[in-house]
């Protein structure tokens, strides 16, 4: 499939993360406004399947529908951005500063909510008729996630937190990997090979992806599920945030930039001591 050497690929990454921080705040805004759109679609698609056939591993097979979509049309995912931008800054690429990663990433973050708060605002109205009936099953489910995300962890307080920020890290470790992914191949079917297997662990993990979380959280609120606004951004959206932001920047951008271009010497096998033959 037209594979790269992750020497290649990883600079790839600094690359894509270099030019992100320096993208025009219109094209930022777009790109991330049409991501957070479609991730929100195909999180409705997979709850829509999920509601449909009760078999919770279909849903997840087809959600990765969605990411293979935005990414091959070039658009931004904060969780995306939360690794490659910092890697730019790392690299000391020229003109790169932390006041561009953080411009980058707040713009991203609007973007990505509004994309997601306008397919929210579709799904509650498609599924109520326009606001003039209870919901039907699918928003219901929908809004019973709302209820369990958010009002289940504060009802384990700390435990809860520390759950949530965790599952927020493995989350973007698979989605970071996916978007690591796009850039393995040269070729479209590799490129959706390599996206779609990290999505499909992530998604039937019920891992905490924010983004995702910015349709199903107000999307239930829409529909009057039983949590607050500060219940959402308290009990999920704050927490999921820095556990993506930590997750994909620990576990997949720093571990291959540190073991790809930033590699230690290699051992001189002529000065390592000789043991002596038992």
């Amino acid at each position: 499939m037209s594979y790269l050497v992750p020497s290649e690929f990883v600079t790839k990454m600094v690359d894509a993360g270099e030019s992100k921080i320096f993208m025009s705040t219109r094209d930022t805004v777009i790109r991330a406004y049409m991501a957070g759109a479609i991730l929100a679609l195909a999180a409705w698609f997979a709850v829509t399947i999920n509601v449909n056939t009760g078999q919770p591993l279909l849903g997840a097979l087809l959600f990765p529908v969605g990411f293979s979509m935005l990414y091959l049309l070039g658009f931004d995912l904060l969780t995306g951005v939360f690794v490659l931008t910092p890697l730019a800054l790392i690299d000391k690429r020229p003109g790169v500063t932390l006041a561009g990663v953080l411009r980058n990433w707040g713009l991203v973050f609007v973007g990505n909510f509004v994309g997601a708060l306008t397919v929210a605002f579709m799904m509650a109205y498609v599924t109520t008729f326009g606001f003039t009936q209870d919901p039907d099953k699918v928003g219901t489910t929908i809004g019973n996630v709302g209820e369990a995300r958010t009002l289940g962890y504060a009802a384990h307080g700390a435990a809860g937190m520390a759950t949530l920020f965790l599952r927020g890290m493995l989350c973007n470790w698979m989605v970071s990997t996916g978007v690591v992914g796009a850039m393995i191949s040269t070729t479209v079917p590799g490129k959706v090979i390599a996206m779609w297997m990290p999505i499909l662990v992530f998604f039937y993990m019920v891992f905490e992806h924010s983004v995702v979380n910015m349709f199903l959280f107000p999307s239930g609120l829409m529909l009057h599920a039983k949590f607050s606004i500060m219940d959402y951004f308290i009990w999920n959206e704050i927490p999921t945030v820095l556990g993506n932001l930590v997750g994909g920047l620990s576990f997949t951008g720093l571990t291959l930039y540190a073991t790809h271009v930033r590699t230690a010497p290699k051992r001189d096998v002529r000065t390592a001591p000789i043991r002596a033959a038992v």
